[in-house]
């Protein structure tokens, strides 16, 4: 009896270690440095499905993804903040990286990828990126690096108040790189996102529309009672303005007017690896109209869905 307890207690105790040195293993105890530098990626062209939904189904599109092309990098990238918007409502995009930089995309890989109804976009390559990296050596550091991760970002984000979306993870190579563009965030919002947003400005625009017409009857109505007419008529389109304003006009002001205790891209340079500044002039190389330093906010704080 006493050997049987002591057996009991060294498989409970072995079992115990084993699942402690996986976890490390996995990532639990990994240093996460949050940088603001270059991305970890150049410009891309990608072979996506775009769902909406909770970010936690996003795993079927990334088995099918790779079960297309095996030996392609896997990428996700989420447009939603799960704390804000509801689950049923966060719009994500999920496929696989075709080419990178000036490389071709396999012609091969590109039929099978669209045959499985797959679209493809490009993304572009920009100079600073909020960025950091989690070891992907099992299953379980997918799920430790999300949960480990993201609270590091948001607070990087939120302490130097910078406009940083979407969030893209990229896997490979044993590594998941996470990032957040801090210029031409637009230009890495697919079809469907700008597909909705649109129509979400068009219902708006129409219920705002409504809204006026009733006020309009609604205040005629109310003069004939002792209430002026230009009174009620200012405090409902005042009403029906607050309600028109949408999530992303909201992102388009904080990302425009950044407060004065910001922390300007510049400045930012001086975090990257090595101490290497990355002057302020290269964000602009490359502009046909050879925009001054006085460019406008928008161009480095980015706006949602901006065209």
């Amino acid at each position: 009896m006493q050997d049987w307890v002591s057996l009991c207690v060294f498989s409970l105790l072995l079992s115990l270690i084993t699942i402690a040195c996986y976890m490390l293993y996995s990532g639990l105890s990994s240093d996460i440095i949050v940088l603001t530098g270059s991305p970890p990626i150049k410009k891309i062209t990608v072979a996506y499905k775009f769902k909406q939904g909770p970010y936690k189904n996003c795993g079927q599109l990334f088995k099918e993804s790779h079960s297309i092309g095996p030996k392609l990098s896997c990428i996700g990238v989420y447009y939603d903040d799960p704390k804000k918007v509801p689950g049923p409502l966060c719009r994500y995009a999920v496929g696989s990286i075709l080419s990178e930089g000036e490389n071709k995309a396999d012609e091969e890989l590109l039929k099978s990828y669209k045959s499985s109804s797959f679209n493809v976009f490009s993304f572009p390559e920009v100079t600073h990126v909020v960025t950091t990296s989690f070891p992907r050596r099992t299953f379980l550091s997918v799920l430790l690096g999300v949960r480990r991760v993201y609270p590091q970002l948001e607070q990087y984000i939120k302490k130097r108040r910078l406009c940083a979306h979407p969030f893209i993870e990229i896997y490979r190579e044993g590594h998941i790189h996470f990032m957040a563009p801090l210029a031409r965030q637009g230009d890495f919002y697919v079809p469907e996102v700008r597909r909705i947003e649109r129509r979400i400005s068009e219902e708006e625009e129409m219920h705002s529309d409504s809204d006026v017409s009733g006020a309009d009857s609604n205040s005629e109505y109310s003069s004939g009672s002792g209430v002026l007419l230009s009174d009620s008529r200012e405090t409902s389109l005042a009403a029906s303005s607050v309600r028109s304003v949408s999530l992303q006009d909201q992102e388009e002001r904080d990302c425009r007017e950044p407060s004065s205790g910001g922390i300007s891209l510049k400045e930012l340079d001086c975090e990257q690896t090595g101490g290497q500044r990355v002057e302020r002039e290269e964000l602009l190389h490359g502009d046909s109209d050879q925009k001054s330093l006085e460019a406008p906010t928008q161009e480095w704080w980015g706006v949602v869905g901006e065209e």
